[in-house]
């Protein structure tokens, strides 16, 4: 799937660079925008091309909500290798997410001497297991090693970090799992490790498929499924799932949560992110009509994470 980069430049009053760049997100992601990055003075917003709607974006943009700042934007096609090999190429530093799950770059060959040492430290990793130690002395239940092809689902966002910290307050030992828009495969091979009995992932981009069974086999977790399409693949898919996993933008949230419900058990968990804390009332309007209701939320900065429960 290609993708379009639209680079946005704020102008106006500085103190309200953040704020504005808030409202921008928000505003891009009703026009078709899926992930977001700062820049020094604005933000740089990617979309799938063909799903851009720009006539939102410019109506959202003349009409911004800030008086006092002006916004321009320039649009161009994000090049493949600016995508992949550059990400690649600088990686990221070992995540800890709780003191529990620790998130390396397998990409990193320095990685030994700077995070985590010694091979014995990156085997398997399921919970119980002796050796995974970080040379700060915390011992993890998982270690994850993500060999990324994207910048995305490495574990650095704060949307990634936070449903990871909620399957580590689930028991899933048995259960299935649905991994929504799966990326690199980091939830499902978390799910995995700890001890889930299958997980089952999809995205519609088919390097990200190919990301998350690579990293499956760099996990040595054999029971992932990854498959290419959107939500309708879950028409394809046998039986229902004890929890079910999407960090996507708000957008797709909304439009995808029914599908989702067609495959969540009684009782079962939905645990959403990808949107802002101001989103979480659209969302939780929408599950209430499919009979699921807010259990908790959490946020780290302005992005929130929501575990809704299916009605018995």
């Amino acid at each position: 799937m290609d993708y379009l980069v639209a680079t946005f430049v704020i102008e106006g009053n500085h103190d309200l660079l953040q704020t504005a760049r808030d409202l921008l997100a928000d505003a891009a992601g009703d026009a078709g925008f899926e992930s977001f990055e700062d820049t020094p003075n604005g933000l740089r917003a990617y979309v799938q091309e063909g799903l851009l709607n720009k006539s939102v974006l410019d109506d959202s943009l003349s009409d911004f909500l800030l008086p006092d700042v002006h916004i321009s934007y320039t649009l161009s096609k994000a090049e493949n290798k600016d995508w992949n090999e550059t990400w690649e190429q600088a990686g990221f530093d070992p995540i800890d997410v709780c003191h529990k799950v620790l998130i390396v770059d397998a990409n990193r060959s320095e990685l030994l001497s700077s995070g985590v040492h010694g091979d014995s430290e990156l085997t398997d990793g399921k919970e119980g297991e002796a050796g995974n130690v970080s040379a700060e002395g915390t011992a993890y239940d998982v270690v994850v090693r993500i060999a990324a092809r994207q910048a995305f689902g490495t574990g650095t966002h704060q949307t990634t970090q936070m449903i990871v910290s909620e399957m580590l307050g689930m028991d899933l030992k048995g259960k299935r799992v649905l991994d929504c828009g799966c990326g690199t495969g980091i939830l499902s091979i978390v799910a995995c490790k700890l001890w889930a009995a299958e997980a089952c992932g999809y995205d519609i981009d088919q390097w990200s498929v190919d990301n998350t069974r690579d990293n499956a086999k760099l996990n040595q977790v054999d029971n992932l499924l990854a498959l290419l399409g959107d939500a309708s693949v879950l028409q394809r898919i046998e039986g229902q799932f004890d929890v079910v996993l999407a960090n996507i933008n708000r957008n797709i949230l909304l439009h995808d949560m029914p599908a989702f419900r067609t495959k969540m058990k009684k009782g079962a968990l939905l645990v959403l992110s990808g949107f802002y804390v101001a989103d979480l009332p659209l969302l939780e309007d929408e599950a209430a009509t499919l009979g699921l209701h807010l259990d908790h939320q959490q946020h780290k900065d302005d992005w929130c994470c929501a575990v809704f429960k299916a009605n018995a």
